[in-house]
């Protein structure tokens, strides 16, 4: 008898088998449609295997469906990234399949000539149209446009038969790039790191890389001829290049074009459901060269992946935290090498993790030390407002007002950093002290001015601002406490009224083409000053942006966690880097109240080797990440004793372990969310131990109930 074993996309731990008929030839990869229930479902076949027998009757396979075979090798990613993830396969599965549940395009119509037909009645605008159109087919718009006839003089050509309208199903294939279209001229360092990664993928087998440039060095032209070269030498190679934020895709494909001649696919939340489909299936079958995309475009099931690229490596949106849990670099690296590919790293601020990974040899290091061109590292200010504060309900100080104001009469613009959204993080009552949070969540509802409303930035609870205190009913007793942008540039707004201003958040481009329309106003001079969170601090190119005010540098380093250090470097680093990345100087002015803090330091003098070598340190000696492992639990549920019970079990069922300890368990910071009680449990491992088999052995012995939801999240980014 021959056996299949299935996995079918759905939250199930392990792949089901079933008979195969005698039919039927089956092989890794194919997908299948198989009984489940009363129902039939779509599965992947992941073994076939032939037994003598079976203690259980197997179901039949009902057959092989008419969609593409996956390649072996994204199955072996999936059921890596399943066991890695500690995660159900079948939800990995339902990852690679995601493109195959988008509809298709549909089919474009088109119209051509019939036979040598001519009108009764020819006309100069009739004989233009079928001059136009020859023996070729092509689109109404197209048509028009080419013979500068009217659509009801085509139409006449239709209802008399001269023309005909038929349909073609849109072909799921992009136009191959040219990679001798426009090439870049580069500095001996790019050209020297382009030589090492282009030698890497022509040898073939895996090799990961740290691409490490300061701002403005140049690292996307460098990875962009490696790729060029790539698809010279096999033009049937895949190229997939991972970015962090959806706004950052469209500048980099509108430099993918300009360089390729072609654009480039794009894979993100953002892509119509039936483009989205055509990305799935050119990939596939190899039609397409080159994807843009966030992280679950690593689950595409690429035909010739030879080169896969982590722009801005070290942001913490390459961590899905919501539904399966894990992170986008981690997951590049290991889909590179079950490829057999090579892997860039890219960042002027690598993570800690990555930057160990090169230290210990394990990482090709490419270093990228200067600006391209003319361009310098700005300047770096520690503004101390302990001796400059600002004016009471203000929150510039009066020396950075007076930069901004140098900055605009220049006609340069500047850009205010500050990551926090809104009008406002707090409202309380100044009678009772109450602070307004969203229902069910102990999350703190934020001011928006803009719309009028509190709004929970974790649940995306929001309703309009109260008269009444929901506590103790008094009115108009309701304040604001704190600055978000929105509050800043109401600030600049009343300090500089003939600036042209502008905010950019996630709440004021929302989506591609607002931020898409905001860059590109930026980049044209429309903009003198942007009030900005983190949207605007990593990847963009403003030629005329000279300053950069961050109106508090503390903000990271308060309340913090293991990585707040480290990402407040790297945050920080980021959104000055924007200043002076063309010929013109920059400068950047740092708002703090602890100048003397070892991370402001080391950011205002540009010693990141120091500030890296000091957080090593500290974490070497807690045997932290990188010098150790964390994997959180996290419980939660409505019952809060159910939620109890489950972390107490947890608790006194820990195996036996060496050089390992497991904290907790303890409420979450954010101990509600939803209405969901939440208890959080942390496992630290030395690096040698292998944690995932730890933590399937000590949840093999506790059975949860449905009630409480246990999520587990290896290499945790927040401890929320």
């Amino acid at each position: 008898m021959i056996v299949a074993s299935v996995l079918i996309p759905l939250p199930v731990h392990e792949a089901f088998d079933y008979e195969v008929p005698e039919a039927l030839t089956l092989t890794r990869g194919d997908q299948v449609a198989v009984p489940l229930g009363p129902r039939l479902m779509r599965g992947i076949v992941t073994e076939v295997r032939e037994t003598t027998g079976s203690n259980r009757r197997l179901k039949a396979v009902d057959g092989l469906l008419d969609d593409p075979r996956l390649p072996p090798r994204t199955v072996d990613f999936v059921e890596w990234a399943a066991r890695w993830t500690l995660s159900p396969p079948g939800e990995m599965a339902a990852m690679a399949l995601k493109g195959l549940r988008a509809p298709r395009p549909r089919p474009e119509r088109r119209l051509r000539r019939v036979g040598d037909r001519t009108p009764a009645r020819p006309t100069p605008a009739r004989t233009a149209v079928l001059e136009a159109i020859g023996d070729r087919a092509m689109t109404r718009p197209a048509l028009t446009a080419l013979s500068g006839a009217s659509s009801a003089v085509i139409k006449g050509l239709i209802d008399e038969g001269v023309l005909e309208l038929f349909e073609i199903e849109a072909l799921a294939a992009f136009d191959p790039p040219d990679p001798d279209h426009a090439p870049a001229r580069l500095n001996a360092d790019q050209a020297a790191a382009a030589d090492v990664l282009a030698g890497a993928t022509a040898k073939g087998g895996f090799a990961p890389f740290l691409l490490d440039g300061v701002t403005g060095s140049g690292k996307t032209e460098a990875y962009l001829e490696a790729a060029a070269r790539t698809l010279r030498a096999d033009p049937e190679a895949q190229v997939l290049i991972l970015l962090p934020e959806i706004a950052l895709t469209q500048a980099l494909i509108a430099r993918i074009t300009d360089r390729f001649g072609v654009a480039p696919a794009e894979w993100h939340s953002g892509i119509a459901p039936p483009r989205r489909r055509m990305v799935w299936e050119a990939v596939v079958a190899g039609r397409c060269n080159i994807v843009v995309g966030a992280r679950s475009a690593l689950f595409l099931p690429f035909a010739n992946l030879r080169l896969i690229v982590v722009d801005e490596e070290h942001d913490g949106s390459f961590k899905q935290e919501d539904g399966l849990v894990y992170h986008g670099r981690d997951l590049a690296v290991a889909r590179a090498r079950i490829e057999g590919a090579t892997v860039v790293l890219a960042s002027a601020t690598p993570s800690l993790e990555t930057l160990w990974n090169a230290q210990h040899g394990r990482y090709g290091w490419l270093k990228l030390s200067a600006r391209h061109g003319a361009a310098v590292l700005p300047s770096i200010e520690l503004l101390d407002l302990r001796q400059n504060p600002p004016d009471p309900q203000t929150w510039l100080s009066q020396p950075l007002r007076e930069a901004i104001g140098e900055t605009f009469a220049r006609g340069e613009q500047t850009l205010l950093f500050l990551n926090r959204r809104g009008y406002a993080p707090v409202v309380l009552c100044r009678a009772c002290g109450h602070r307004l949070t969203a229902p069910d969540t102990d999350s703190w509802l934020v001011e928006h001015r803009y719309t009028g409303r509190l709004v929970c930035h974790l649940t995306g609870f929001s309703m309009v601002r109260p008269r009444l205190c929901p506590s103790c009913g008094a009115e108009d007793t309701l304040v604001s406490v704190g600055p978000g942008v929105e509050r800043v540039e109401e600030e600049v707004r009343a300090l500089f009224p003939e600036a042209r201003t502008a905010v950019f958040s996630s709440d004021t481009v929302p989506d591609a083409r607002s931020a898409r329309a905001l860059i590109q106003s930026m980049i044209d001079g429309e903009i003198d000053i942007l009030v900005a969170t983190q949207a605007a601090a990593k990847g963009h190119n403003f030629p005329n942006l000279t300053l950069v005010g961050v109106v508090d540098a503390d903000l990271g380093l308060r309340g913090g966690d293991l990585r707040a250090a480290e990402r407040t470097f790297q945050l920080l680093t980021q959104a000055t880097g924007r200043a002076g990345r063309h010929d013109k100087p920059g400068r950047a002015i740092l708002q703090t109240w602890t100048p003397d803090h070892p991370v402001l330091m080391a950011l205002a003098a540009g010693d990141r080797d120091a500030f890296v070598a000091a957080e090593m340190a500290e974490r070497e000696a807690a045997s932290l990440p990188p010098h150790g492992r964390l994997a959180a639990l996290i419980l939660s549920g409505e019952d809060a004793s159910a939620v109890e019970r489950v972390a107490q079990m947890l608790a006194e069922t820990i195996p036996n372990a060496e050089r390992l300890e497991v904290y907790g368990p303890a409420d979450a910071p954010l101990g509600l969310i939803r209405g969901r009680r939440r208890k959080r449990l942390l496992v630290r491992a030395d690096r040698d131990v292998d944690l995932q088999g730890f933590l399937r052995a000590w949840l093999a012995r506790v059975k949860v109930p449905g009630s409480v939801r246990l999520t587990v999240d290896v290499d945790p980014y927040s401890f929320l």
